[in-house]
């Protein structure tokens, strides 16, 4: 799943040659699909994922100087959020997936 901003013909070969298909909102200028594929309530979610990632566990300010340590910085990004997501449904915490609690 991508934004519209990756839609063009050599993406969407680029992606093909790897085995992915782009799942993407049609863009403006293109006929709308016959069949939503890309629902908006899931790139909410995502967006949010991606905000807390950047935002709230610093992956834009990560640090790595090599691909292998962005991977384990990332993870451990992505693990930390699983972890707090789980606790607050151990707490029965009203927003589940807020990290505002653990701030600071």
């Amino acid at each position: 799943m991508c934004d519209k901003g990756f839609s063009g013909a050599a993406t969407e070969a680029a992606a093909a040659e790897l085995g992915h298909v782009l799942i993407r909102p049609a863009r403006e200028d293109e006929p709308r699909p016959a069949v939503t594929v890309f629902p908006s309530w899931l790139r909410q979610r995502i967006e949010a994922i991606i905000w807390t990632l950047k935002n709230q566990l610093g992956l834009e300010r990560h640090a790595a100087r090599t691909t292998e340590g962005l991977w384990a910085r990332t993870c451990q990004r992505i693990l930390a959020l699983n972890t707090a997501i789980w606790h607050n449904w151990l707490i029965d915490a009203p927003v589940k997936r807020s990290l505002i609690a653990y701030d600071h």
